[in-house]
Order: structure tokens, then sequence, then C-alpha cells
């Protein structure tokens, strides 16, 4: 993970990361993510991803496992509160792929971006 903006695009959103500009605050999630998701695929989606952020709007995850299985309740609730406990001026919100439901990870795939290959 060399810095969260510089995944590549997947979808078809509008935006990129908007609102997502500060070096020192992607160095710092990228470390987190790191830390506390080796070896994880990372895609964000949402507003920040899709241009339809607004200053307050978050930046949603969702953290792949190896063969997509569930990731360990811990490791996910350490990598939650590393964030929130962080320097990273907006919340980011993480969540476990295979915890999401279908329906939702099928509108993920259409418009998301790869911010860490697992």
């Amino acid at each position: 993970m060399g810095g969260l903006p510089r995944g590549p695009r997947r979808g078809g959103g509008r935006g990129w990361l908007s609102g997502w500009t500060c070096p020192h605050a992607t160095a710092s999630a990228s470390r987190l993510l790191r830390t506390h998701a080796p070896g994880v695929e990372v895609w964000a989606y949402g507003s920040r991803v899709n241009g339809e952020s607004h200053a307050g709007s978050d930046l949603d995850l969702a953290l792949r496992g190896p063969r997509l299985e569930r990731l360990p309740d811990a490791a996910l609730s350490a990598l939650r509160e590393a964030l929130t406990d962080s320097d990273v001026p907006i919340l980011v919100q993480a969540h476990d792929w295979a915890a999401l439901p279908e329906s939702f990870r099928r509108e993920i795939e259409r418009d998301h971006v790869v911010l860490a290959k697992g």
C-alpha cells in the first residue's frame, strides 16, 4: 500500500476519493491498514469514490480477506479502533466483505477503487 489515493480505478463512478487529499492522513491510514489488515485487499466505495461526497462524508472500505473468507472479529475491531483513534481527519468505516449482503457486494463491485491488493 503506497498511499491510499493511488489504487487503480474500478467501476463506473464519477469521482476519485473526492476530498481525500491530505498526504499525512493517507500515510496514516495506509500504515494502519498494513498493520491491522495485512494480506487483505481493500476497496474504497461510496460517496468518496463516486463523486457525491461532501465535507462530512465518511470513507467506506470493504476488506476482502484471503479466499474472501470472514475476517477475525478481533482484527477487524482492532483496525476500527485504530482508525477511530488516528489522526485521519475523516470518519473511516471498515466493513468485512464476507459479512456484507450479496446485493450490497454487487453494488460495491460496480463502483469501487482498489486501495490495497491482498
